[in-house]
Order: C-alpha cells, then structure tokens, then sequence
C-alpha cells in the first residue's frame, strides 16, 4: 500500500474512533430522582405536529455538573444529546417524528450531581397523525406606544427554522415618510398566492399581493369612517370584509395593564376587488363594529360589536373614563353569494350578559365551532389579563365549550388566534411567559373539538425567544410562501395607490341602515396604525 494511503487510512481510522468515543451515551448506573427537573420552554406534554421543526430547550443546571437527553418512541428510534442546551439535528428529529406518527415520543433526562447520575421521571410528546401548515406570518414589533420603526412583518417555515424579512418598516424611517405596517391576511391560507397588507401615514393604502405581483389601493372614501384595518378574505369571492375604525389610545396611571385601546367609532365594510368599490355592511351610529370573520362557506359574516350611548357631551373624555363598560357580543349576518348582499344581524354569543366582551371570531374549516377570546370588556384583548380563547359550538343550540378550550388558556393574555386549513392547529399569541412580551404557541384541536396542551414555537436556539426584546403580533397560518420581494413591495409602496370607488350599503333592505357616525376626534387622537 501507498505510504501516504497508508497515513490517510490511518487518520480516518483515528478521527472515527474519536467521533465515536465522544458520542454522548445514556448512563447504565443511575438512581430515580423523585421531583422534576426545570427546561425551557416547558412543552413536556404537548401534542406535535409530525413535520414539526426540532423543539430545542434548555436544562436548568442547578447543582448537577452533567446533563444527557434521551427522546425515544417504542418503534426504536432514539436521540441522544448531551449538555445544557439541548438541541436535536433536524433530519434526526424529522426522521423520529415520521416515525412515531400516532405515537408518543419519551423524553428520559439524566444528571449528574456529586459524582451520581439521577434519571428524572420520563416525559413524553405525542405525535399527532395530521401535519401543521409549513408557514405562518406575523409581525414583530416593540412593546412600546408610540415607536414601530423597526416594525416587521416575517414569513417562518414551521418544518424548520427559516425565516425572511417580508417587508420592512424602516424602509421609509424618516418623520417625513414614517410608516406603520400591519395585518398582513393570506387569503385561504395563501394556497393561491394571495394576500393583503396595510401600509398607514406617508404612501398610505393596502397592498393586495396576487402570485408576483402587487398593487396599492386606497380603500378610504368620503363615505367611509376610515381606510380598511381589520380583514376577512371570502373563502370563494374576491371580496374582502373590513373593519373600518376611529382608534385611540389610553394610558394607565396605576393599572399593570399599562394601556387600553378605544374604538371611538367602528362600521364594517366590503370590499370587491375586481370593481374596486367598496360597500357598508352594518354602520350603526349608536354600535361599534369591528373584527369580521366568513365561515368556511362564505354563506355568513361573523363580527362584534358594542351598543355606546353617551353619558356625556364629551364623547371623547366619556370614552377615555367608561371604557369598562363597552361589551362586545358575536352578531352573524347571512350573505348571498349570488346578489352578494347581507340580511339582518343575528346574535350568536350573549358576552354582555355575562358582565364580560368577546373579540375575533375565527370558525374552524370545518364550520363546526367558532374560537373566540373573552374577557371583561373591550375588544383589543392583547393588553387584558383577563383575556382567555373561549370555543363555542355553532350547533342548532349553540353553547359554550369552556373545557374544550380550557388548556389553551394561562393567568396571562390569550389573544389573536388562527386555524390551520385542515382545522387540526390553532395558533394563538400569549404572555404567560412574562406577562410583557407576546409569544406564539401552537395547540393540536382534535376531532372531538377538544384542544391539547400547546406548545410555543420552536427556536433554533434555546435562548432565542428570551433574547428577543420583540413581540410576535397577529399571527396567520400559510401553506405556501409570499413571492414577492422587499424591492418589489417597496416600489408598489412607493406608486400612487388606486382610489376605491363607494358604491351604497350591502345591505339587502339599506333602510334598516342608520345614518353615518357622528363621533369626532381630534385630529392628533385619530389613529389607524394600532395593530392587534
């Protein structure tokens, strides 16, 4: 043999036996710890989706000096990584995953503390049959009141852990192009390559994004309370619901909730893409309507709204000191898709008399139940601790369902929330971590209408989310990933945006209408860039 493949041979010979003498292993010599030891993020329990990206923790050290992870499922796969941060390869991890489809997946964590290895009582994951959306869309952006320059809306493939930048605030960062962007809505889960975001101040309007191609449009009319904010794509039309919203803002002197925030006005809008006209739907001058939601057929507008009767002559400070007693209730109102008008509003969930408000209806695909959060009054949730995600059954006899809901909730705030497409996930925003910082978890709803212990969303890192000085903010599920650029939304940004033209009520008998709000705010009180 060649003397320098000889040396080669060797080296390899070597380097393998090093590789393979460093490979962490499981202790044979152990006794049974009695507690439980602390990771984070504590998903020990959840149900997993099977193409899920790694869910990577860290181990609180305490007084051990060794630390081994063991994942293991009875079809004999295992997973063994050593340390304190512990963090799965991918294709191992998906490959496991496959693997245990229907199954539980064991956690065994072993620490070594004085010289004696100690075996923690074993955890386990179960892995769900259904898959979870690949991607989901949100924005992340400052907990703070009035800066979101470094505002971001991001796209994150769930499978793994990418992420891009889909449009950045700070493109226009100066005062005289100070921008706010928000509610970025795919239209049925972007399987057609569709969806829409509001761009608020300099170069104003709503980016309709369709396959590569994105257009601007201006949805503020003369007859209209403002541009479009909250939407609700058709699931078969070119249509699209809006909230249309005075909004303000109300900071706390004493209340650990820091801030409240007011519809001082509110109607619901429609859209038509094709016409570019836009239509009322319900502009009640007495209620404040805000947050619609289509069923899965199309055939039915959920939404809120709260009856207001001033106490007052000053609508405005009126508002600022009784903004505990707005209640929002569920209305539906049914839609014809075929002369595309509205009937008469209906009650679906009595919030008010419970002495509590409910906000964002969101019905599952399956058109079976309505998620929604509850909490004692108002509607912008994210800022209420007494907010929780409460499930209703929209059966001929529609109920509450409070245990079916029950493990989606903590002492903190629940809020936005979203169905994956086959119904099977729920994506909600919470701040049980910190009770400051809004983070995303993920629940398996099974089909018996019950959800599971979620779990938060995976991180490369152990320490990423504690790094983050960032809220996640209203967060949307996708199957398939935005196609245009920064550079291609920036330049539609920077067009003029197409003025939408008002074309009357939608209303099937407009005479139930009632006249136009009469609320006024002053012009430094008006907002539309709060985002939930």
């Amino acid at each position: 043999m060649n003397r320098f493949l000889f040396i080669y041979y060797f080296i390899a010979v070597v380097l393998t036996t090093v590789t393979w003498g460093c490979a962490p292993s499981v202790p044979t010599s152990y006794k049974e710890a009695a507690g439980t030891v602390a990771v984070s993020p504590d998903n020990f329990g959840a149900t997993l989706p099977p193409n899920i990206a790694p869910l990577n923790f860290h181990i609180m050290q305490g007084d051990a000096s060794e630390a081994v992870t063991h994942l293991h499922s009875r079809n004999g796969g295992e997973l063994i990584v050593a340390g304190w941060d512990v963090c799965f390869e991918e294709d191992e991890w998906h490959q496991m995953l496959e693997q245990t489809r229907g199954d539980s997946l064991y956690c065994d964590i072993y620490l070594k503390a004085y010289g004696v290895w100690e075996h923690l009582p074993t955890q386990r994951f179960y892995i769900a049959e259904e898959e979870i959306d690949p991607y989901i869309t949100y924005r992340l952006i400052r907990p703070s009141y009035v800066t979101y320059e470094e505002l971001t809306i991001n796209e994150r493939c769930l499978e793994n852990f990418d992420e891009r930048v889909i449009y950045e605030n700070i493109r226009f960062e100066d005062s005289e192009q100070g921008q706010c962007i928000n509610c970025h809505m795919p239209h049925n889960w972007n399987r057609d390559a569709q969806s829409q975001f509001h761009v608020r101040q300099n170069l104003g309007g709503t980016v309709f994004i369709s396959g590569s191609d994105a257009t601007k449009v201006n949805l503020k009319t003369d007859s209209t309370l403002s541009a479009g904010v909250y939407p609700a794509w058709h699931p078969t039309l070119n249509l699209i619901a809006y909230s249309v919203n005075e909004t303000g803002q109300v900071f706390h002197t004493l209340d650990p909730q820091k801030i409240e925030v007011i519809d001082y006005a509110s109607d619901l809008i429609l859209y038509d893409l094709d016409a570019n006209t836009v239509q009322h739907i319900d502009r009640t001058a007495s209620e404040f309507e805000s947050f619609p939601s289509w069923s899965p057929d199309g055939r039915t507008l959920y939404y809120i709204a709260a009856r207001y009767t001033p106490r007052a002559e000053d609508i405005d400070a009126d508002l600022d000191s009784n903004y505990d007693q707005l209640h929002y209730n569920i209305y539906a109102r049914d839609f014809d898709l075929q002369t595309r008008c509205f009937g008469p509003r209906r009650l679906v969930f009595d919030a008010e008399s419970l002495g509590k408000s409910a906000s964002v209806p969101r019905v599952s695909p399956d058109g079976k139940y309505l998620l929604f959060t509850l909490a004692d009054y108002g509607q912008f949730h994210i800022w209420h601790k007494s907010a929780d995600l409460q499930l209703l059954s929209l059966t001929p006899d529609p109920s509450p369902m409070d245990e079916a809901a029950e493990a989606l909730n903590s002492p903190e705030s629940e809020s936005y929330h979203a169905w994956s497409s086959n119904g099977r996930w729920v994506l909600f925003s919470s701040r049980r971590d910190d009770g400051n910082y809004t983070r995303l978890y993920i629940s398996y709803f099974d089909s018996k209408g019950r959800a599971h212990r979620p779990f938060r969303l995976p991180q490369r890192t152990t320490d990423d989310d504690d790094l983050l000085l960032r809220s996640y903010n209203a967060a949307e599920f996708m199957v398939n990933p935005v196609q245009p650029t920064q550079r291609q939304l920036r330049k539609v940004i920077q067009s003029d945006a197409r003025p939408a033209v008002y074309a009357g009520s939608a209303l099937l008998h407009p005479e139930a209408d009632s006249t136009a709000h009469t609320v006024s705010l002053p012009t430094e009180r008006r907002s539309s860039t709060i985002a939930y």
